[in-house]
């Protein structure tokens, strides 16, 4: 969230942030966006349950008039309205499809892909459905993964690729190198 509010003021990315919410109290996102003077919203998926959480995340997203629904970190499933069909893009700590799904994120993921072997990994950003870690790819960063590397030095090497990769594919699609199925009419010439 960071990168990107960072990216945006620095004119690097044609987006601002429009609200910052999570579904956790006790995020660190918040703080720093607060920090930021963003304004924030707290959806608490356990304390609402899951239908009004569903409609409370809905409205509010409806209400900020966000084009683009970036997801980072935000671990519960959205039901994505129909409205917002082609608007919701997400990133992953690893390289799609692999490694994805319900219960796959953070550490769990970078022991996955070492448990596995695997001598690369990455990020993915991509479009989001109404599945875990699902849709089109809009663009891959690669890691290659040193002998012995931890989860937590993996962790390390694929965040650094995953700060390039989220503003990378907003540019992709606010100049419309990727096919964008929900994207917001384009005004002028």
């Amino acid at each position: 969230m960071l990168n990107l509010h960072r990216e945006s003021v620095a004119g690097r990315i044609p987006a601002r942030l429009a609200l910052v919410i999570s579904s956790r109290p006790d995020a660190r996102g918040l703080v720093l966006a607060a920090e930021q003077g963003l304004p924030t919203l707290l959806v608490n998926r356990r304390t609402l349950g899951d239908d009004a959480f569903q409609f409370e995340l809905t409205r509010a997203v409806r209400a900020s008039c966000a084009d683009l629904v970036c997801l980072a970190g935000f671990l519960h499933l959205w039901r994505i309205p129909d409205d917002y069909a082609g608007r919701v893009i997400n990133i992953h700590p690893a390289l799609l499809p692999d490694f994805g799904g319900k219960g796959m994120y953070g550490r769990h993921v970078h022991e996955a892909v070492l448990a596995a072997g695997r001598t690369e990994s990455g990020c993915t950003v991509h479009f989001c459905d109404n599945e875990y870690d699902h849709g089109p790819v809009i663009c891959r960063r690669t890691v290659a993964i040193p002998p012995g590397c931890s989860a937590d030095q993996l962790a390390h090497l694929v965040f650094h690729e995953e700060l390039k990769a989220y503003p990378e594919a907003i540019r992709m699609l606010a100049s419309g190198q990727v096919d964008w199925p929900g994207a917001p009419p384009r005004t002028g010439a």
